[in-house]
């Protein structure tokens, strides 16, 4: 079992940076892939980015792309999300997901534990 908490949400202006932090409780997290998902009201959840167990591979969603950035470090069982220039379209609830040897990193039901989310709201 993974448990998953988010942290580093808030409130910010348009073009502010914010940090998201996902933290987690299990022994073998370098054994698995992690994403970003969000989910803003009445749309569905999407993937912000993911990165694999060696981060060998990155995806990040068109829209953040050259804004965001995904790192993790698995001494710490931590993961990040750095975000730049951030715009109100960004704004809505940021989910740390994790999953063991996905067939497609980018697909939100690929992935098994997920966070209990974390607000983000961009104003203009």
């Amino acid at each position: 079992q993974v448990q998953l908490v988010e942290s580093g949400g808030g409130l910010v202006q348009a073009g502010d940076s914010l940090r998201l932090s996902c933290a987690a409780s299990v022994r073998t997290f370098g054994f698995y892939a992690m994403g970003w998902f969000r989910q803003a009201p009445g749309k569905e959840r999407e993937i912000v980015a993911s990165l694999t167990r060696s981060e060998s591979v990155t995806y990040y969603a068109a829209s953040v792309k050259g804004r965001f950035t995904i790192s993790r470090d698995n001494a710490k069982n931590m993961m990040a999300l750095q975000m730049t220039s951030l715009k109100p379209e960004d704004t809505a609830v940021y989910y740390c997901a994790a999953t063991f040897a996905p067939i497609d990193y980018r697909n939100v039901h690929e992935y098994m534990y997920w966070g209990q989310g974390t607000q983000v709201t961009v104003s203009s």
